[in-house]
């Protein structure tokens, strides 16, 4: 195998905060600020990027809880961003009133800490108080905290956790499910809770009763309770990998009751049902099928299930959501959204019945933001497009709807269109790929960015984006979206079909993309780039070592590079499912072949590379990316490295940061392709 390092010259950068790597980093940093960020066009691109960021006239979405609609806003102002809330009433203005819960730059500032907010837990029903997860620049570990809704303050001896990767959930107003750092022997190889505690109000969390064990070769361990008046019950559970879940009923007595289905299915309780999501065939059902079954009868032994949703070769289902009387179920086919309600029979007799909900444009998405299943059948609705601004609907199933918000353009679209192609893969497999641009056939190939992910059934939909706009689309550029095999959007078999050792038929895919745009005059390859990020950062690492003929320019950010140490790096031992294990003697040998890191050479040419990271990434760590780098400017390849020192995975916790980033990849990716 040409090109691969047994011994590892470069492990001294996977020290996160050495003094020596950092240093490294500091000179890369500087060399590509030097070769970008001084280009002419560079400052006014950003701040056209960070105008879309902070714009106040962004719809800002919410989630409702009781009487009031919650929303986490950052803009110039608020550049770490306000925790807040008001009514339904205030939401319908072009300007509401908002109460403000906590303003995370005043906290930052008074603790000289550089908190990112990371979300909150608030206790259900009542909405009085909740648990306030507060990141220190960007990472996934969290420091956690009680906070008082009605005093909008810190509770004096309440709920405190110390910065892990906690996993926390209220049981009552004193109690709490809690898993998390707690020392030797309570976190998995993986990094995460290994238990389950029920830790009450005053007490030392050292001494929160122990609920569930899970083992140290899992994912992790959780614990919840469901607070769903009069179904009140709790469960815990495991994760033995990413793709396979454990569930048990904690039954009176504290005895555990498996909840039987295949460890591979989403599966979850709602009031009287249990719901099931094949990944694999069960009880004569098909891979990516929708279940309900009764879950008083299910634990008797029933096995009857009602069929919610069964797919065919170019349908799949891409989500569902509760209100209080109905099933929304988000549909996808040929990855356009579909959507409609099921009603489930009253009284035990019938069917569920079902009936669309809206009508959705071709080759756009729709989405279910919120729903308030406890009591009533509200949803809030969004639906765009790659050159359609959002527009958020509010409505109650069987009555009205009314459109509450609608976002501006940010971009001249003019003579842009949305087309779907379909590329023939190496195999012989069909790929989708959404293209945005001018019509190539009028003016010949122009720049053009693919992107693409290809991992963890994560689908692309259509999505529109003021910063792509402005950055590429306004420019001349053509944007387009490969959606290739590993992700969802052809359910569990499009994912299945690129795991582990079968990996690269993703890589097939997106090289068969590239090829047909080639093919249909839409680029070349000299003006053809390609971009991705975490997983689609190692497809970014595939497509420049076995296909770098095909593109003139390479992003890759906060990517996974190194697949033979993947697993030893922060979370990486949790993604042994979807790659393998380099521990393993059979996985090792494709492991191997999957490294991009393990295959560079210098007597190949490859195109310009941007590599891009974050030092507070603690998911993947920027190791990866800095050994890459390393490794390419040691074999007098073209390379950039550019690690921001905040942000965690997202490579960027404020808008000041993701401008900077975007307005780099843009530059970088304008100048190689259009030169």
């Amino acid at each position: 195998m040409r090109g691969v390092i047994d011994d590892d010259p470069y492990l001294w950068l996977e020290d996160i905060s050495g003094e020596a790597a950092l240093a490294w980093v500091a000179e890369r940093n500087a060399e590509t600020a030097a070769a970008l960020a001084g280009d002419p066009g560079f400052a006014e691109l950003k701040r056209r990027l960070r105008e879309v960021l902070d714009a106040s006239d962004r719809i800002p979405y919410t989630v409702r809880r009781g009487a009031f609609l919650y929303d986490f806003w950052q803009d110039a102002e608020h550049v770490r961003g306000v925790w807040r809330r008001t009514t339904l009433e205030q939401y319908r203005k072009d300007a509401p009133e908002w109460e403000v819960l906590l303003d995370v730059d005043a906290l930052a500032e008074a603790e000289d800490e550089k908190w990112v907010w990371a979300g909150a837990r608030v206790r259900h029903p009542a909405y009085d108080r909740a648990l306030l997860l507060l990141s220190r620049d960007g990472g996934d570990a969290v420091v956690v905290r009680e906070f008082d809704l009605a005093t909008r303050t810190f509770v004096e001896g309440g709920f405190e956790v110390a910065e892990a990767k906690t996993r926390i959930g209220w049981i009552d107003a004193d109690t709490v499910f809690v898993g998390t750092d707690l020392g030797p022997g309570s976190l998995t190889d993986a990094g995460y809770p290994r238990t389950v505690r029920r830790w009450r109000r005053g007490t030392p969390i050292e001494e929160a009763a122990l609920v569930f064990e899970a083992e140290t070769g899992d994912v992790a361990a959780w614990g919840h309770r469901d607070t769903t008046p009069g179904f009140e019950r709790e469960f815990v559970g495991r994760s033995p990998d990413f793709f396979r879940t454990e569930m048990h009923l904690v039954a009176d007595g504290g005895e555990l009751v498996r909840i039987d289905v295949p460890d591979d299915a989403d599966a979850y309780i709602h009031r009287q049902y249990l719901i099931v999501t094949l990944k694999s065939e069960w009880l004569g059902h098909p891979a990516g099928a929708l279940l309900a079954f009764g879950f008083d009868a299910f634990l008797a032994g029933d096995r009857t299930a009602e069929v919610l949703f069964s797919p065919d070769e170019r349908t799949a289902l891409a989500g569902q959501s509760w209100t209080r009387r109905h099933l929304i179920l988000e549909t996808m086919r040929d990855v356009t959204t579909r959507i409609e309600v099921l009603t489930p029979p009253t009284g035990g007799a019938g069917g569920w019945t079902r009936e669309p909900l809206a009508d959705v444009p071709a080759l756009s998405v729709a989405g279910i933001v919120d729903t308030d299943p406890d009591v009533s059948d509200e949803y809030f609705l969004d639906v765009s497009g790659f050159l359609q601004p959002s527009t958020l609907s509010r409505g109650e199933i069987g009555g009205d709807s009314e459109i509450l918000k609608q976002a501006p353009a940010r971009f001249d679209a003019t003579g842009l269109e949305v087309r779907q192609h379909f590329a023939t893969s190496a195999d012989g497999t069909r790929v989708p790929y959404f293209v945005i641009g001018p019509d190539r056939t009028a003016t010949g190939p122009g720049p053009t960015l693919l992107y693409g992910y290809g991992g963890f059934e994560v689908s692309l939909t259509p999505f529109y984006s003021g910063v792509t706009g402005r950055a590429w689309l306004e420019r001349g550029g053509t944007y387009v979206i490969a959606n290739i095999r590993g992700g969802g959007e052809y359910g569990p078999r499009w994912h299945q079909a690129a795991l582990r050792a079968e990996r690269p038929r993703a890589f097939e895919d997106f090289a068969a993309v590239a090829a047909d745009l080639v093919a249909r005059g839409i680029t070349t390859p000299a003006m053809l780039g390609a971009e991705g990020g975490s997983n689609g950062g190692l497809l970014m690492g595939a497509m420049l070592t076995r296909y770098p003929e095909l593109f003139g320019a390479i992003v890759s950010e906060v990517p996974l590079l190194d697949m033979c140490r993947f697993h030893k790096l922060l979370a990486g031992a949790s993604w042994i499912a979807e790659y393998g294990d380099p521990d393993d003697e059979a996985d090792l040998p494709h492991l191997r072949l999957l490294s991009p890191y393990h295959h560079l050479a210098a007597d190949r040419t490859y195109p310009p590379v941007l590599l891009m990271t974050s030092t507070r990434d603690d998911r993947v760590h920027p190791g990866h990316a800095r050994k890459t780098a390393a490794r390419l400017r040691e074999l007098g390849h073209e390379v950039l490295f550019h690690e921001n020192t905040g942000g965690g995975h997202s490579g960027a916790s404020d808008n000041e940061q993701v401008a900077h980033n975007d307005a780099l990849v843009h530059t970088f990716l304008w100048r190689h392709l259009t030169s």
